[in-house]
């Protein structure tokens, strides 16, 4: 059992957060990484079935998520035999902060046809060391090991992430959700703007899977797009060290920061 956890069960639907889920905007709030992969791990372990998968998991940001004790609540919304919806939502203090709807659907062998995916990313011990907390303040940044390909510019990055922090204290997490408690980091590998001059969060974070991602490496093929009235997108093919798994889309907000930061 890992000493370092992002996530303490203080109850069964209640969650400690740590040092390590601070995020970098603002000193007591959670990074969205860690709470997405809590809320699939909560997925994941409502009424699970060994005949469907998680297809896509859309999280939405409804404000700021305090770095306080968290309550997480799952259910299903659309049962069927084939195929279902499920939404999980965290709490702090008694407002939903975060609300998360997956789709889960039926395995089939669809080997015969599969295909459309991108190259693999390089392999990550082709790529340089990313010290991530040099562009980035917050616990949750410092706990990461990054990789970062020599090729990046603003707005452009491949990356690959680990960390050796568990999702839950104690707890068996599967690899789909230990692979999304780091996917939203996706918004800070390449920014195009200096984040010491503009805020850029994002609201969201769609996540869709061609194939059950595995682990310990989250692999990031990143493009940023910023519009001239303040809207702005990150876009990125997602990667294990077996290939391609999906995509994930984050709609940003993007504004000058106020003199003297956000304090």
């Amino acid at each position: 059992m890992s000493d370092r956890y992002f996530y303490e069960r203080t109850g069964p639907d209640r969650f400690r957060p740590t040092g390590h889920v601070q995020g970098a905007w603002r000193d007591g709030e959670q990074h969205l990484a860690p709470v997405c992969g809590l809320l699939a791990h909560a997925v994941e372990r409502h009424d699970p079935r060994p005949d469907l998968q998680l297809a896509r998991i859309a999280f939405d940001v409804l404000g700021v998520i305090p770095l306080d004790e968290s309550v997480v609540a799952v259910r299903t919304v659309r049962p069927g035999r084939t195929i279902e919806l499920v939404e999980a939502t965290l709490s702090v203090a008694g407002r939903v902060a975060v609300r998360a709807s997956a789709w889960r659907l039926p395995r089939h062998d669809t080997a015969a046809v599969a295909g459309g995916l991108p190259e693999p990313l390089p392999p990550v011990e082709r790529m340089a060391a990313w010290a991530g907390a040099l562009d980035w303040t917050g616990g949750y940044i410092a706990a990461l090991d990054g990789r970062r390909s020599a090729d990046t510019v603003p707005g452009r990055a491949r990356v690959w992430l680990r960390s050796d922090v568990e999702l839950v204290q104690g707890e068996a997490t599967t690899p789909t959700a230990s692979f999304l408690r780091l996917v939203d980091t996706a918004n800070g590998v390449a920014p195009r703007a200096d984040p010491r001059e503009w805020m850029f969060p994002n609201v969201d974070l769609t996540v869709h899977l061609v194939r059950a991602p595995q682990g310990p490496w989250v692999g990031l093929d990143t493009t940023v797009t910023l519009g001239a009235d303040g809207l702005g997108l990150t876009s990125s093919w997602l990667h294990d060290t077996h290939g391609p798994v999906g995509r994930a889309e984050q709609s940003l907000t993007v504004r000058r920061l106020p003199p003297g930061g956000l304090g």
